[in-house]
Protein backbone atom coordinates (compact mmCIF):
# COMPACT_ATOMS: atom_id res chain seq x y z
CA UNK A 1 0.00 0.00 0.00
CA UNK A 2 1.24 3.60 -0.88
CA UNK A 3 0.03 7.04 0.83
CA UNK A 4 -0.05 10.11 -1.13
CA UNK A 5 -0.98 13.26 -0.24
CA UNK A 6 -4.21 14.48 -1.48
CA UNK A 7 -4.48 18.48 -1.33
CA UNK A 8 -7.92 20.47 -1.39
CA UNK A 9 -9.68 23.77 -1.15
CA UNK A 10 -13.08 24.52 -1.34
CA UNK A 11 -13.16 24.48 -5.30
CA UNK A 12 -10.66 21.59 -6.20
CA UNK A 13 -7.78 19.16 -5.29
CA UNK A 14 -4.75 17.71 -6.62
CA UNK A 15 -3.06 14.22 -5.91
CA UNK A 16 0.69 15.19 -4.96
CA UNK A 17 3.07 12.20 -6.94
CA UNK A 18 6.60 12.60 -8.04
CA UNK A 19 7.44 12.92 -11.31
CA UNK A 20 9.75 9.69 -11.70
CA UNK A 21 6.51 7.62 -10.80
CA UNK A 22 4.73 9.15 -14.08
CA UNK A 23 7.38 8.45 -15.71
CA UNK A 24 7.72 4.53 -14.53
CA UNK A 25 3.75 4.10 -15.30
CA UNK A 26 4.65 5.88 -18.85
CA UNK A 27 1.48 8.44 -18.56
CA UNK A 28 3.59 11.56 -18.28
CA UNK A 29 1.89 12.10 -21.79
CA UNK A 30 -1.13 11.81 -20.32
CA UNK A 31 -1.51 14.82 -17.75
CA UNK A 32 -3.67 17.24 -19.22
CA UNK A 33 -2.55 21.23 -18.38
CA UNK A 34 -4.83 21.61 -15.04
CA UNK A 35 -2.19 19.95 -13.02
CA UNK A 36 0.56 21.55 -11.74
CA UNK A 37 4.24 21.25 -11.15
CA UNK A 38 7.27 22.44 -8.53
CA UNK A 39 10.75 20.44 -8.85
CA UNK A 40 10.02 16.66 -8.71
CA UNK A 41 6.52 17.28 -7.20
CA UNK A 42 3.30 17.17 -9.70
CA UNK A 43 0.01 17.96 -8.48
CA UNK A 44 -2.15 16.13 -10.44
CA UNK A 45 -5.57 17.19 -10.83
CA UNK A 46 -8.14 15.57 -9.24
CA UNK A 47 -10.87 14.66 -11.92
CA UNK A 48 -9.20 13.16 -14.70
CA UNK A 49 -5.16 13.06 -14.12
CA UNK A 50 -5.01 11.62 -10.54
CA UNK A 51 -7.92 8.66 -11.77
CA UNK A 52 -5.50 7.83 -14.73
CA UNK A 53 -2.41 7.79 -12.23
CA UNK A 54 -4.28 6.06 -9.28
CA UNK A 55 -5.37 3.50 -12.25
CA UNK A 56 -1.93 2.59 -13.90
CA UNK A 57 -1.03 1.89 -9.62
CA UNK A 58 -3.66 -0.06 -9.52
CA UNK A 59 -3.05 -2.45 -12.74
CA UNK A 60 0.44 -3.08 -11.00
CA UNK A 61 -1.29 -4.03 -8.01
CA UNK A 62 -0.69 -1.25 -6.13
CA UNK A 63 -3.06 -0.07 -3.16
CA UNK A 64 -3.23 3.67 -2.92
CA UNK A 65 -4.30 5.37 0.48
CA UNK A 66 -4.98 9.39 1.04
CA UNK A 67 -3.53 11.74 3.54
CA UNK A 68 -6.15 14.61 3.23
CA UNK A 69 -4.68 18.11 3.64
CA UNK A 70 -7.27 21.06 3.34
CA UNK A 71 -6.63 24.60 2.82
CA UNK A 72 -9.44 27.45 3.50
CA UNK A 73 -9.32 29.44 0.81
CA UNK A 74 -7.36 29.20 -2.19
CA UNK A 75 -4.55 26.49 -2.03
CA UNK A 76 -1.05 27.76 -2.85
CA UNK A 77 -0.86 24.79 -5.66
CA UNK A 78 -3.27 27.16 -7.91
CA UNK A 79 -0.24 29.42 -7.86
CA UNK A 80 2.34 26.82 -9.60
CA UNK A 81 3.35 26.57 -12.93
CA UNK A 82 1.19 24.43 -14.72
CA UNK A 83 2.17 21.24 -16.00
CA UNK A 84 4.40 20.11 -18.36
CA UNK A 85 6.66 17.07 -19.81
CA UNK A 86 10.08 17.69 -19.24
Amino acid sequence: MTTYNLHTDAGHGWLEVGRDELTMLHIEDMVSRYSYQAGNKVYLEEDCDASVFVNALENMGTKVEYNSIHTDGDSPIRMLKRYTKW
